[in-house]
């Protein structure tokens, strides 16, 4: 009850809640009776949002960890990658990324369920305590040059504790944001996180080119020393939130066993990918996404081959690591622009246009640049991909937040992480049976630029299609809304019954559909605190 007591008290301000459609970028209308109302463009920014001291301390969980992944993953990959006492070949190396990434898409599906109904600040806390104390033994096993069986199943243990704890931050962002700001919001998190990960990679790649050995040793040190990130944010969250101010909102469902809701996960799986599939503003941009991740998985062998190859062919191992090195850099470059204009972007021209023009500018960035072998225009291509990339992610997972309800969040999300990853393993085997050991294969990136371009010319056909049908089916809606606005608003009353309080807000129709969430969805301190 006291719990209950202090969400109330700090709900969302009604003029934070905003109905905008991320289909068009055209503000929505004010919702019937609720008092909320449309705010302006301009507080779309992210001064607005780093306000939400709630949302600050979310961000600092996201980046502390994902630090850690990069120091960690760095450590694992190093010593696979740019160790002089491992080899491995194009489709070893596809094979590495199957291993690692394919058995979390596998049990992603249980992975959203249970995002659906355990409290994700507790997912939070646990993923990353028990990332922690993995890391000890994984970082014996580089020590000793054991990647047996043992080294592999601890291995995808952590990084798909990873994934469930980046899929719980996403699913809990908007419980710390007004619904007008998750543009914004996902722009920083997503960003940042990107950012921090790629500090993690440089500093492990810094301390080796100043003399960290580059051998089992070395990456073993490396590795060791993400469980302290871990356990920092681990803290972090447990110290910011209590047990269920970051959802999931299930106070109008009725307490379902464990075993009974991991039993029903494949119904459940399916409901989820119904959910997604009727709302298109959030189901074409996942399935662009996906075939972006294709493309983008080919794409980063090949320049993971280009780089390596320094080392194989020249035992150079300094330039291979820099070279990595500013790959990264030119794609952390990329995502920060992204996070800038993403958001304004798309106010302007909607999320369906602006993933339209990416996938346009990238297949002609891929076909001028990617074909060749000068060095000095690979940073460019791998910049404009990172924009692309990022720009693509913060619209899809804004879609999600908008357009899917709480109870099908953690699943819509799981569903995301697990095409995320399958899609992007199928282009780096696409991409292990095509190309040379060296990465330069200008065919194939003629192929990838080609794809990119179809992709740029289906989503838009998708889009200008279903404005002219759905121009039709909304005033036929509208018509209904009008005829039912008494029912409606009389509808907009708290009803009490003996399980649960719960308030129905009747929605108007905007261009886009928007899911009819209850008054609790919401509902935390951390939305209205400055």
């Amino acid at each position: 009850m006291a719990s209950n007591v202090r969400n109330t008290q700090y709900r969302l301000n009604a003029a934070d809640v905003d109905t905008m459609s991320l289909e068009t970028g055209r503000p929505g209308t004010p919702v019937a009776g609720s008092g909320r109302i449309t705010g302006h463009p301009h507080s779309h920014n992210l001064s607005a949002v780093l306000r939400q001291r709630g949302f600050r301390r979310l961000l600092g969980v996201r980046l502390t960890a994902q630090v850690s992944d990069g120091m960690f993953q760095a450590g694992l990959a190093g010593s696979v990658l740019f160790n002089p006492q491992s080899g491995a070949s194009p489709m070893a190396i596809a094979a590495a990324f199957a291993i690692v990434l394919l058995p979390y898409s596998v049990i992603g599906p249980y992975i959203g369920v249970l995002l659906d109904r355990w409290s994700r600040r507790t997912v939070m806390v646990l993923s990353n305590l028990a990332r922690a104390a993995l890391l000890l033994p994984i970082a014996g096993l580089i020590w000793t040059g054991s990647q047996g069986p043992l080294f592999m199943v601890l291995s995808l243990i952590a990084i798909g504790l990873g994934r469930l704890f980046v899929a719980a931050v996403s699913a809990a962002i908007p419980h710390v944001v007004a619904d007008r700001r998750l543009t914004t919001a996902n722009a920083a998190v997503n960003t940042l996180g990107s950012v921090g990960y790629a500090i993690g990679l440089g500093v492990i790649a810094l301390l080796v080119l100043l003399g960290l050995p580059a051998t089992f040793h070395g990456y073993a040190v490396a590795a060791s020393a993400a469980p302290v990130g871990y356990l920092a944010a681990g803290l972090l969250a447990r110290w910011s939130y209590n047990q269920t101010e970051l959802g999931p909102d299930i106070s109008t469902h009725e307490p379902v066993p464990f075993l009974r809701a991991i039993a029903s996960v494949g119904s459940q799986t399916a409901d989820g990918f119904r959910h997604i599939a009727r709302r298109k503003a959030a189901a074409y941009p996942l399935i662009a996404q996906s075939a972006h991740r294709v493309m983008y998985g080919a794409l980063a062998l090949a320049i993971t081959l280009r780089y390596r190859s320094v080392l194989t062919d020249e035992g150079d191992l300094a330039s291979s690591i820099s070279g990595m090195g500013g790959a990264f850099v030119a794609g952390s470059i990329g995502t920060l622009i992204a996070a800038f204009i993403t958001p304004a972007i798309t106010r302007r021209i909607g999320g369906w246009h602006w993933i339209i023009g990416l996938f346009g500018v990238t297949g002609v960035v891929v076909a001028v640049f990617g074909t060749r072998e000068n060095p000095a225009l690979l940073p460019i291509a791998i910049g404009w991909v990172g924009v692309a990339a990022q720009g693509t992610k913060i619209v899809v997972d804004t879609a999600l937040q908008h357009e899917c309800h709480d109870d099908f969040r953690g699943r819509a999300f799981s569903i995301n992480d697990t095409l995320f990853n399958l899609c992007f393993v199928l282009g780096t085997y696409a991409g292990a049976m095509t190309m040379p050991h060296t990465g330069n294969a200008p065919a194939v990136m003629i192929i990838i630029a080609a794809a990119y371009l179809a992709g740029a010319a289906w989503l838009y056909a998708v889009r200008t299609n279903g404005a002219a049908s759905e121009t039709a089916a909304t005033a036929d809606a509208d018509a209904d809304v009008t005829a039912d606005a008494d029912t409606a608003m009389a509808m907009a009353t708290t009803t009490t019954t003996p399980r649960a309080t719960k308030t129905i807000v009747p929605v108007a129709r905007t261009a886009s559909y928007h899911p009819r969430l209850s008054a609790t969805a919401h509902e935390s301190r951390w939305a209205s605190a400055r």
